[in-house]
């Protein structure tokens, strides 16, 4: 909490214990605030009914699509559209910040032994 009994979220600081896992951090109306660091390749996968979006807090993602790539780095935010295949990839560790609705699965319809439930996420 603030000086002021506010609520402040500094992603950087958040212990995280493995990459891929995204921590739920915060909640914005019906939207969850997720904190992850990622390094490595994750796994090609989309989400069928929502949007995803990425703000990258430190490091650098490079986001693959069908038809091409978006490279972002510390402060950028990158919006993959719903039903959107899509596979972010790592060089390097970074940290980014997620928001989404709860609805929305970590590797979209695939599980992958880097799948995180939504209770993992909140644990």
């Amino acid at each position: 909490m603030s000086e002021t009994g506010k609520s402040v979220i500094r992603p950087a600081d958040i212990a995280l214990d493995a990459h891929w896992s995204p921590k739920v951090v915060g909640q914005v109306n019906n939207h969850l605030i997720k904190v992850a660091k990622l390094e490595g390749e994750f796994v090609w996968h989309q989400h069928d009914d929502a949007d995803e979006m990425f703000l990258i807090v430190a490091g650098h993602l490079r986001m693959q699509y069908e038809d091409g790539d978006v490279h972002l780095g510390p402060g950028d935010i990158h919006v993959v559209p719903k039903g959107t295949p899509h596979n972010p990839v790592a060089d390097a560790e970074c940290r980014v910040v997620l928001i989404e609705p709860p609805s929305t699965l970590h590797t979209g319809e695939k599980i992958t032994p880097l799948t995180r439930s939504l209770a993992d996420q909140t644990g």
